[in-house]
């Protein structure tokens, strides 16, 4: 029955946000118990923590011969955390990026995004193609670790309240068993979102790629939704970016990795992705850079421009499965007159910024 597979859909987000939640609490205090920058935290432990969900739903897909929902989770999650969660971050306050994220981590994640375009075009993601993914997050891991281990420092000191509320947890054996909850709920949650979610689509006539790019790409971007929402309302702004570029690495290079891994015949791809979604999420990644460069600030009217472009791709994928007459007009609308318009905004915006840094420098 329908209710039945929407309570379980319902549960098994729950569940995805509860496991997280204790997965990311467990692991940051490990790590700031060891005195790792906001950032590094941010790319790493928040990142991979938060992309868990994505995982589990990617990889439990793959296994159960739903490869579009395995590919859409990722791509649609990917579009879904630099559009949302960026979007909604930078409305919240403006976001000041760091210079690290610039120069090294937001051109890591293009680079990652043009590879996974690159491997798909054949149609396929082998498991040669997923064994190179993966060998590459263990790579982009250990190099933050070196990273981190340059820039150790002291763990800040606490007032006696925040002491008292972090005593509980401070032990090794509470944050690893933290850990091991929610890991344990993250895999059961994903189990019971991926079933409900393929029946569900295909009760309403919606293909599994659109599920996967739509409902379930949000449902698992739940975590960095609250974990960057929460990190720019107390002014932890890395935290908030780097768990977003973070996130989108790993979910390339590890999530389609560890999915093409564990898949008999790999990932097959489909034409959709290839034509239309995986390009989308490639111009995504492009967009963060021109809009960092002006001034390493995500402006609050930048991050409206998100959101807007995030309700447009949603309003296409919904046009497009039902194949609605408006879907010429609204592409062509798009295409000719939104996107040049805001490619033209951020043009004059970044010229002001390099004027005033000229301005600046004379000054001086």
């Amino acid at each position: 029955m329908m209710w039945v597979q929407t309570f379980w859909f319902a549960a098994g987000l729950a569940l995805l946000v509860f496991g997280a939640e204790s997965l990311v609490r467990g692991a940051s205090r490990l790590a700031l118990s060891l005195g790792v920058s906001p950032l590094v935290i941010g790319l790493t432990v928040v990142a991979f923590g938060t992309s868990t969900p994505e995982m589990s739903v990617s990889v439990h897909a793959s296994l159960a011969g739903n490869p579009d929902i395995a590919i859409g989770n990722v791509v649609g999650s990917n579009i879904a955390n630099v559009l949302l969660i960026l979007g909604i971050s930078a409305l919240i306050t403006p976001l000041l990026v760091n210079a690290q994220i610039i120069r090294q981590e937001v051109p890591i994640m293009i680079s990652a995004s043009v590879l996974l375009l690159v491997l798909s075009l054949d149609g396929t993601i082998s498991r040669i193609d997923a064994g190179i993914l993966f060998t590459l997050i263990i790579v982009y891991t250990g190099f933050l670790i070196l990273q981190a281990r340059r820039t150790t420092t002291l763990p800040a000191e606490r007032s006696p309240e925040a002491t008292e509320r972090w005593q509980w947890h401070r032990h090794w054996t509470v944050q690893l068993l933290l850990i091991g909850v929610g890991l344990a709920a993250l895999v059961i949650g994903s189990r019971w979102l991926v079933d409900s979610a393929v029946v569900l689509a295909r009760f309403a006539g919606i293909s599994d790629l659109v599920i996967g790019l739509t409902v379930v790409a949000v449902g698992t971007s739940l975590p960095e939704i609250a974990t960057s929402t929460l990190a720019a309302i107390r002014g932890e702004r890395d935290i908030a970016v780097g768990n977003v570029i973070g996130s989108n690495v790993f979910n390339i290079l590890a999530v389609v990795g560890a999915a093409g891994l564990v898949s008999g015949v790999g990932i097959p791809i489909p034409d959709a992705a290839r034509h239309f979604d995986l390009w989308v999420m490639l111009a995504v990644a492009l967009a963060c850079l021109p809009i960092m460069l002006t001034g390493g600030t995500i402006a609050r009217w930048e991050g409206a421009v998100f959101l807007g472009y995030y309700a447009a791709y949603t309003a296409y994928l919904v046009l497009a499965v039902q194949q609605h007459s408006v879907l010429p007009a609204f592409s062509a609308v798009m295409l000719s007159y939104v996107v040049p318009m805001t490619i033209l905004a951020l043009a004059v915006s970044l010229l002001k910024d390099r004027r005033v840094a000229r301005a600046d420098q004379d000054d001086r």
